[in-house]
């Protein structure tokens, strides 16, 4: 029948392909080519090594070994490296330049060869070769930072924040993101931090960043956490949770809302006063650990000089220590820092007394 649509079966891969992580598709192609390039390689310089044992050094193996690491899959990478290996094992007893010597560059091609097979397994795991791996994550971290910045406001504002992962690492578990509505008069902000703190942290981050930026803005404020919070639930990841505090501020009045979900309270600066306040109440649980459960919002207003100042947990916490103190230390500098027109949040990060053991994080809103 002239309508009839003739399904071929799709041709599968020679077994000897597909355990070297091949197949027919076109995409793999090079990848062959590669493997016949570096076998042929090998064997030719084998050739070489047997005719001039003394005059052809095992030294050229590296490069081979290098290359070969970064752009094959651990299969076909395997073979490339029990070919040098042969060559390896073959050549110490003729090398003429002593056993000491021939073992210390034999030991030298098997660690890295060893080295590059583990990088090749990890790239793998991911569906990558070469460098394309590393460029996603680094272009996936770039995208938690510019979710993170923090948008212009209107004259009369003034708003700054800080982030600094565990030891220096480039991923932190501690993120914010923030959104400033299309008609200019309210900012939301979400100050999170991830279970596990620095590159162990980093997947959960990017995933929960991206997300509770789809959200933010996209949700009424006050049922932001609670979609946050079923979001996370619906994950099943073993360590799943996270605290956050949101915020919203009405750039017009200086109205706020606050909502906690299991996250070091905020604090308040009143300019009449001259001091800060914890902000008690409005709390609900940890994200992801209870589904459907609710988040209360506590309300205030912010007068001219007034500020809030939100952290996470590693700028207050320290081994030892007790939590009050740390809080009572934060608020300290944030007072010293703030009356001096600084950077409270900057200040409060260099001052965290996790010192480089953990996440720190900190944002601070002011109305002038």
């Amino acid at each position: 029948m002239p309508n009839d649509v003739i399904v071929r079966p799709r041709p599968r891969a020679h077994p000897a392909m597909r355990w070297l992580g091949g197949s027919r598709r076109a995409g793999s192609v090079s990848e062959r080519a590669l493997l016949v390039s570096f076998v042929g390689g090998l064997l030719a310089l084998g050739a070489a090594i047997a005719r001039w044992p003394h005059a052809v050094p095992i030294s050229f193996l590296f490069p081979t070994v290098v290359v070969a690491g970064v752009v094959l899959r651990p299969r076909p990478l395997v073979m490339v490296y029990g070919i040098a290996l042969i060559l390896v094992t073959g050549w110490v007893p003729h090398s003429g330049v002593g056993l000491t010597r021939s073992m210390f560059v034999a030991v030298s091609v098997v660690a890295v060869m060893a080295v590059m097979l583990i990088a090749s397994v990890s790239r793998a795991r991911i569906g990558t070769r070469g460098f394309r791996g590393d460029r996603m994550f680094a272009e996936l971290r770039d995208r938690i930072a510019l979710g993170g910045q923090l948008p212009d406001l209107p004259p009369g504002w003034q708003v700054s924040s800080c982030i600094r992962s565990a030891h220096g690492e480039h991923f932190s578990g501690d993120f914010l993101v923030a959104h400033r509505s299309p008609s200019g008069d309210r900012l939301e902000i979400v100050l999170v931090d991830v279970s596990g703190k620095g590159t162990r942290a980093g997947t959960r981050s990017l995933l929960l960043s991206g997300a509770f930026g789809g959200l933010l803005g996209a949700v009424p404020s006050d049922q932001f956490l609670a979609t946050a919070n079923d979001y996370l639930a619906r994950q099943g990841w073993v360590e799943g949770f996270a605290t956050a505090v949101h915020l919203e501020v009405d750039l017009r009045t200086g109205e706020y809302a606050i909502g906690n979900a299991g996250h070091p309270s905020a604090a308040l600066f009143t300019f009449g006063k001259g001091r800060w306040e914890v902000i008690a109440g409005g709390r609900g649980p940890l994200l992801g650990v209870v589904p459907g459960a609710h988040f209360p919002r506590q309300r205030g207003w912010l007068g001219h000089g007034d500020a809030l100042l939100l952290y996470t947990d590693g700028i207050v916490e320290a081994r030892g220590r007790d939590l009050v103190d740390g809080v009572d230390r934060m608020l300290g500098i944030a007072t010293t820092t703030l009356l001096n027109q600084g950077d409270v949040a900057g200040e409060v990060c260099s001052a965290a007394r996790s010192g480089e053991d953990d996440d720190r994080a900190a944002l601070a809103v002011r109305r002038l």
